[in-house]
């Protein structure tokens, strides 16, 4: 469970345009609020890697990514109430103005409904998704623990919040909404 304290801290810094170090499910991962394209590309800038991949979204409830779900079939939502919350990431078809901050070069966006605690409680004090992607230079080792992640990355973060990662050995999975198909096999 994330104490008031350090969630009241996060939260704060995610609202200030700041970027966080946070434990998910298998591995650290960097966030902020991804709706600040300045704060989106500060990670971008930390992890050295190409924004055209694009990012994922996690959130703590269905109601925190709803608004981009409009138009999918009653079998795509089906498929993902089947794995929400969980650790499978899904990849989501989204409107042309949808922020290509976020989607990078694709019409998709990745989406994740976490049941990690502190990733649920750290999206309930926001009010909404997050931005979360590996705590690591791109091509480097995922941190899996919080040190690693002082070490590598602390003098660029703006806060670290204490906490583990879930049972996961591998990063999480991830799955194109529309052909089903796994982009990456979860842990």
């Amino acid at each position: 469970m994330l104490s008031p304290l350090h969630c009241a801290l996060a939260v704060r810094t995610l609202r200030d345009g700041g970027v966080i170090a946070y434990p998910t499910e298998s591995v650290w991962g960097l966030g902020c609020d991804p709706w600040q394209e300045a704060a989106v590309e500060r990670i971008w800038d930390i992890k050295r890697r190409d924004p055209a991949k694009g990012l994922i979204l996690i959130a703590s409830r269905w109601q925190q990514v709803a608004p981009w779900l409009h138009d999918l079939t009653d079998d795509e939502i089906a498929a993902l109430q089947a794995t929400w919350p969980g650790p499978v990431t899904w990849l989501i078809p989204v409107p042309d103005d949808f922020p290509r901050w976020l989607r990078g070069r694709h019409e998709t966006v990745a989406f994740r409904v976490s049941a990690h605690p502190l990733v649920r409680d750290l999206c309930d004090a926001f009010g909404g998704p997050l931005v979360s992607t590996s705590a690591n230079r791109a091509g480097k080792p995922a941190a899996r623990r919080r040190f690693e992640v002082r070490q590598r990355l602390g003098s660029e973060l703006d806060y670290i919040l204490p906490g583990d990662v879930g049972g996961l050995a591998r990063p999480t999975e991830i799955r194109d909404l529309k052909t089903r198909r796994v982009i990456r096999a979860g842990g």
